[in-house]
């Protein structure tokens, strides 16, 4: 009971302070720690796979780099000078090509439905779940476990970017999409250096952080822990293991689709660096920081790395020796502190509550 308490009042803190931070903060750093959030919520992704259902990916930036492509494609055609045909495309048309988003480059007629803005929201999500949705079945039904789901994933995160890349007709190739219309709805502009992109990435969080705090609180969370201790057993007692690591997988996909979604309208554009192993290796390490097998470890994890790098790559000393320190980081936590920051206060707080208990046996 003691525990639950302190696990609601660690929460109630995290987003108190989230929320409050907008009032003390310039709007410089009102979209910088915007844009941690988003990490947090990416992180929030790994911890449900990897902490919770032991599904180690090593492709998130693939469903991240998605999710910021569709949306980005939508507000790129939002610019009034780039409707009804993206500049990236006028610039590979030949000189006598109709004016027309089908006949500008083959595989443009993909960007059609894009010109609408909810159809580029929607798929920013749908899509990394369908996609996570084939290749979880391929690997699961398979029963691929371990280090090989590490290499499959991974393995699909990098054809993705080199699709990005080859393709610059069509995506803008390593120049990515850039010059993108401000999201608009109901005729209300979100500033990305405004409170209001931050109060939606805010408020995104703890959306996501309450659903996959339900879930986890449901049967559903207990398979998915007895599935990570030992899936011949899960199996043995009659739970469909495939069909649980498929669910958690797509689940997953699609938190990370969001996330790259939101990237999009604090960073204002889309690259095929999304998708590179360094960044999908980065949100593993957020979230082993933080705790990969708690939600809020996770998110205060991916605040605390970012934050330290980017005031570390703002410092001619340590700019760099970063990456070096970043990967010397994740095998401390591995080999020190293998439950992260959230292990240690959980264990401090364990500690707390034996001594208590023994000083009260002994002085009653």
């Amino acid at each position: 009971m003691k525990h639950r308490t302190a696990t609601i009042a660690a929460y109630l803190l995290f987003f108190a302070v989230i929320f409050a931070l907008p009032f003390f903060l310039n709007s410089f750093w009102t979209n910088r720690v915007a844009t941690y959030l988003v990490y947090s919520i990416c992180a929030v992704g790994i911890s449900l796979s990897w902490g919770y259902a032991g599904i180690l990916s090593l492709g998130q930036g693939l469903f991240f780099g998605i999710g910021a492509y569709m949306l980005a494609m939508s507000l790129t055609l939002a610019v009034p000078e780039n409707n009804p045909v993206p500049e990236l495309m006028l610039l590979n048309m030949q000189p006598d090509a109709v004016r027309d988003l089908c006949c500008v480059t083959p595989g443009s007629f993909l960007w059609i439905p894009f010109r609408s803005v909810a159809f580029g929201m929607i798929a920013a999500i749908v899509v990394p779940c369908v996609l996570a949705a084939g290749l979880g079945y391929v690997m699961f039904k398979r029963r691929t476990t371990g280090v090989y789901v590490s290499i499959i994933t991974l393995a699909f995160a990098l054809i993705g970017q080199l699709l990005i890349i080859n393709n610059q007709p069509l995506t803008g190739g390593f120049n990515g999409l850039a010059n993108l219309a401000w999201l608009e709805i109901g005729g209300f502009e979100f500033d990305p250096y405004g409170p209001s992109i931050y109060y939606l990435v805010a408020g995104t969080l703890l959306a996501v952080v309450l659903v996959s705090r339900a879930m986890l609180s449901a049967r559903i969370g207990q398979v998915l822990k007895a599935v990570r201790e030992d899936e011949a057993r899960a199996r043995y007692l009659g739970y469909d293991v495939e069909n649980y690591k498929l669910f958690i997988f797509c689940f997953s996909a699609g938190i990370a689709g969001l996330a790259g979604m939101l990237f999009t309208l604090t960073a204002e554009f889309a690259s095929p660096s999304l998708m590179a192993t360094s960044f999908s290796i980065s949100m593993v390490i957020w979230a082993a920081t933080g705790g990969r097998a708690s939600l809020l470890g996770a998110c205060i994890g991916a605040l605390l790395v970012n934050f330290v790098g980017s005031v570390a790559s703002e410092s001619p000393a340590f700019q760099p020796v970063w990456p070096i320190v970043l990967g010397g980081l994740f095998v401390f936590v591995v080999l020190v502190m293998p439950n992260g920051i959230a292990g240690i206060v959980k264990d401090l707080i364990g500690r707390s509550g034996k001594a208590r208990a023994v000083g009260q046996e002994v002085y009653p």
